[in-house]
């Protein structure tokens, strides 16, 4: 693992509250060519999936080969151990294994992002320690789900998890599936945490967005189709899931954005629309996992609570994969 740290630190403050105030083409014109929204983890990264063998024990093979296959193929980095790894039904030690496996597959050259953030403070605490010793580069901290703490408790939450380390910490704000709302002044108070560089934002609020930059945070985009709408209000990329298949498009819109080329990225982004269907087969990772499959990569099943695609659903995801022209149509 290389020993300098894959990012830059915060963007200056004063250019992104700047840019914050600016509206329509003139704001994305400011974010395209100022050059502030540097990104610090990379631009596209991917929550990658956890490959799992027929007796249900987790492939390490199969998944150092996958983060292979994803640097290779457009993104910056992966994120291990979240939501789309199926976090929620992994020992400790798989996730352990699961980190060691990435740094030392692409960690010399890539950004490995290592799901902490549970429910639970201290084993959140305890996950994020023991990843930091493996070499991971940074964290991904979600709200809190179920126990629905109060603003300040998320606030606590994090500032916890972030004193054990020095290194970034990305806050994950996904209210559909963990039902709090990090509000705006939740973003404020977790951006004076010094080591808190980052809002993976899982809503399409532009308002939320854009606050997040005014704090000098990085915005990813946490739902693959806000990526080209966060460009637009200074994000810096993605923290997605479609990129498992569409990695090199999805890294040539941001270089298009970037570079000022606007219409070319929306049509990208357009190209890109049966990706985001396939996303919205079935639950997160059913379908991605699924598709993955389908195309040669051999990631296994699920563990319950998540099970297999049914025929119809392996259907839909063959016919996305077909119009992204990933697959040739099956013969009549």
């Amino acid at each position: 693992m290389s020993s300098i740290v894959p990012f830059i630190g915060k963007p200056l403050n004063a250019r992104r509250m700047l840019a914050s105030r600016v509206e329509g083409e003139a704001w994305r014109e400011t974010v395209a060519r100022s050059g502030y929204n540097r990104a610090m983890l990379g631009e596209i990264l991917t929550a990658v999936v956890t490959p799992f063998r027929p007796d249900g024990s987790v492939a390490l093979g199969s998944f150092r080969a996958l983060c292979r296959h994803l640097v290779e193929n457009g993104s910056d980095g992966v994120v291990v151990t979240g939501t789309t790894g199926e976090a929620p039904t992994l020992s400790d030690d798989e996730r352990f294994a699961l980190y060691e496996v990435a740094v030392d597959e692409v960690g010399a050259t890539h950004t490995v992002v290592a799901g902490t953030g549970t429910y639970d403070t201290s084993h959140s605490v305890h996950l994020t320690g023991r990843a930091h010793e493996i070499g991971v580069d940074g964290f991904l901290v979600v709200t809190p789900y179920y126990n629905k703490p109060p603003q300040r408790g998320i606030v606590a939450h994090v500032e916890a998890i972030a004193a054990v380390t020095d290194r970034p910490v990305v806050f994950y704000d996904i209210p559909g599936r963990v039902v709090v709302d990090a509000e705006p002044a939740t973003i404020s108070a977790l951006a004076r945490i010094e080591n808190v560089r980052a809002v993976k934002q899982a809503k399409p609020s532009l308002d939320a967005a854009r606050h997040v930059v005014s704090c000098g945070l990085d915005l990813y985009a946490g739902d693959d189709d806000l990526v080209r709408p966060f460009l637009e209000v200074g994000g810096v990329g993605g923290i997605c899931v479609h990129t498992h298949v569409v990695g090199p498009r999805v890294k040539e819109l941001v270089a298009r954005y970037r570079s000022g080329d606007f219409d070319v990225a929306g049509a990208i982004d357009e190209e890109l629309r049966p990706a985001i269907d396939l996303l919205r087969v079935q639950t997160n990772p059913i379908a991605i996992k699924t598709a993955l499959n389908l195309l040669g990569h051999d990631v296994g099943g699920f563990r319950l609570p998540l099970v297999d695609a049914t025929a119809e659903e392996e259907a839909a995801v063959r016919s996305c994969l077909e119009r992204l022209g990933l697959l040739a149509p099956l013969a009549a």
